[in-house]
């Protein structure tokens, strides 16, 4: 099988989770950069890395890396590029995205163009035809200009990601499953004797993110990739994986979870994507306010996404919450973890305690801080 740079993205603060995730995937030449994780790989790597990545955004093959300060430069360059090793003579290849930032060649549209018309004169001499149909199989083309050096890559996700099949499309929550399962990774929880509580749920994300962590449920087992109807990975490979992945799901793991929520339209979504990702029987739901919460054990781990910025328009309520929150858990949880992800700058002063690490996170677009408070068992 031939070898290929792969890119896993990643949300920003996130690269050193997604590493992580990497090196326990065993994949070879790992290299950390901002917004991303390069390691080699082949097909199966590809597939591996879609099946299992929780936090990574998608996976895309480098096709290539140089510095290009005009556009014949750029059409020459992109053209030396072996893009027949992919995409398939009837393949699309749309150039679906493109950035530039402090490159001399700043047009978007017309990096779109040129790129295009390089790979096109390409494709034809490789293949011998005058004509690309492109009515086949889907090879979307992402483009990154920094400094003048350009990147070439081709997406074998599709969806990003974040798209598990368990989410309820029409209640879109304002946590994406990746980051959820990122915050569940940096508490370093895999289920056991120690319960996990999200007293805030929402619809459910991170209870749900936790439960697959703690089962060994693979992210992506249940969707389809844009990849699967490429030639150049046989079927046989993705049944192989999948199947490999559902006989590595751990049942015989305890797991503890609640997960309760004020809003009992909610927390119905929240119970029926927890039935959709295989997890009903391992999270215990409750309508109820926060307030109401009590411990199930002498330690545990909180982990929540309280309501902070769009989802609360006054500050007065937002530090009301935040002061509650700070009385409920130290009274009612003493000897608990507890791990706060909002973008309010004050949450520790109205929380009332200084955190012992907090980790800045953009969660949409959204700069937040991860708060976490270790425990004492």
């Amino acid at each position: 099988m031939k070898k290929y740079r792969l890119i896993a993205s990643s949300t920003m603060g996130l690269e050193s989770v997604v590493r992580d995730e990497c090196r326990g995937l065993e994949f070879e030449n790992i290299e950390t950069f901002n917004g991303k994780v390069e390691f080699d790989g082949d097909e199966r790597e590809i597939v591996k890395a879609n099946l299992h990545l929780r936090c990574a955004d998608r996976v895309f093959i480098k096709m290539g890396e140089f510095k290009a300060k005009t556009f014949d430069e750029l059409f020459e360059k992109v053209k030396k590029i072996e893009w027949e090793k992919i995409i398939e003579i009837d393949g699309e290849f749309p150039i679906s995205w493109v950035s530039s930032v402090k490159s001399k060649l700043f047009s978007k549209s017309d990096i779109q163009k040129i790129v295009k018309k390089s790979i096109v004169e390409r494709l034809k001499v490789a293949y011998q035809t005058k004509e690309l149909k492109e009515t086949g199989a889907l090879f979307r083309i992402k483009i990154q200009a920094n400094k003048d050096m350009f990147t070439l890559m081709i997406d074998t996700s599709g969806e990003g990601l974040h798209k598990r099949g368990y989410r309820n499309l029409i209640n879109e929550a304002p946590l994406k499953e990746t980051m959820a399962a990122a915050l569940v990774l940096l508490t370093r929880w895999r289920g056991g004797k120690k319960p996990l509580l999200d007293p805030m749920c929402g619809t459910g994300t991170i209870a749900i993110e936790a439960g697959m962590i703690a089962r060994n449920i693979a992210p992506g087992v249940n969707r389809r990739f844009i990849s699967e109807s490429w030639k150049m990975i046989p079927e046989n490979i993705w049944i192989e994986m999948r199947d490999r992945a559902f006989e590595n799901e751990n049942y015989d793991n305890e797991v503890k979870i609640y997960a309760s929520d004020i809003n009992s339209e909610t927390l119905e979504v929240a119970k029926e994507n927890a039935l959709k990702a295989g997890l009903e029987n391992d999270i215990v739901f409750e309508c109820k306010n926060f307030l109401e919460c009590e411990e199930m054990s002498k330690s545990g781990v909180i982990i929540t996404n309280p309501p902070y910025g769009e989802r609360l328009a006054d500050e007065k309520e937002v530090e009301r919450i935040y002061s509650l929150m700070g009385d409920i858990f130290r009274m009612r949880f003493p000897k608990w973890s507890y791990y706060v992800i909002t973008s309010y700058e004050n949450f520790q002063r109205e929380f009332g305690r200084k955190a012992d690490k907090n980790r800045k996170l953009y969660n949409g677009g959204l700069k937040c801080y991860y708060y976490q408070y270790f425990g004492r068992d």
